[in-house]
């Protein structure tokens, strides 16, 4: 396994339509792996390519790819990187570092700080006998309890705080059902609701056939429940949306773990 980082150059055109398309985007990623064949992403069992895009700043973001194999970026170097930087071999104008090792190395009981873009939904039914329709999450409380009711199946905990550094008391009540408040050392941010054609062609055709999703990214601590399964949600991403740059959780040193 692999990760790897690529900054984009938001000013040039190229970019400008990639970061528009998440659709045009994964092809793009997809198109760095030629030994990769299309039917692989098909085993839900298999490492998977991931990727996901950072908005740090209007003029700062990065895309991070998790892959079985190594990338070749250069088609993004040439459409949305700085290519005449990209001349030096040291510096081909993305950075990849194998990534087995690390993920060998998680234990239970570790703590990570993480980062996760996902698209939490879940299904309805407006009336009787309606078949259920997949929904986004559209508040930051639900958006939340998404992520935290999928904790212990994907390896991990979030962490909780001190009872005196919450805002609100547990067991808060929205609707009639028990919520978290701020219990988690978890926050919810940069929501996307993104609409885009699935394929080419006339106008009418891709408004028939577009895609619609809410996107959020989380940022947190965790800590590990059983490496295993956490390797396998980091490998395989977690939850809908994967090919549109949703799923990829990453792990840095927790600043207020002492042991790292």
């Amino acid at each position: 396994m692999h990760l790897t980082r690529f900054r984009v150059n938001t000013a040039r055109p190229g970019a400008r339509r990639l970061l528009s398309s998440p659709q045009a985007l994964h092809a793009a990623v997809m198109s760095s792996f030629p030994d990769l064949l299309p039917t692989a992403q098909g085993d839900t069992d298999a490492p998977r390519v991931l990727w996901r895009l950072d908005h740090n700043a209007r003029a700062e973001v990065f895309l991070y790819v998790v892959s079985p194999s190594q990338p070749d970026l250069t088609h993004l170097v040439e459409q949305a990187g700085w290519p005449a930087a990209a001349t030096n071999p040291q510096t081909p104008g993305w950075q990849t570092r194998p990534y087995t090792q690390f993920l060998d190395r998680l234990a239970e009981g570790d703590t990570w700080a993480f980062r996760l873009t996902a698209n939490p939904v879940h299904q309805i039914r407006r009336k009787d006998g309606e078949p259920t329709k997949r929904t986004a999450h559209i508040t930051p409380v639900h958006q939340k309890n998404w992520l935290i009711e999928r904790q212990e199946r994907a390896g991990f905990c979030i962490i909780e705080k001190p009872h005196d550094k919450r805002l609100l008391p547990s067991g808060t009540t929205l609707k009639g059902h028990e919520h978290h408040g701020d219990r988690h050392e978890l926050t919810v941010r940069d929501q996307r609701p993104l609409t885009f054609a699935k394929s080419g062609g006339p106008s009418s055709q891709a408004q028939r056939h577009s895609v619609s999703l809410v996107t959020v990214t989380y940022d947190g601590r965790l800590q590990v429940t059983d490496p295993e399964a956490l390797r396998r949600t980091l490998t395989q991403g977690l939850g809908k949306a994967k090919a549109y740059g949703c799923g990829l959780m990453t792990l840095a040193p927790a600043a207020h773990d002492a042991r790292r």
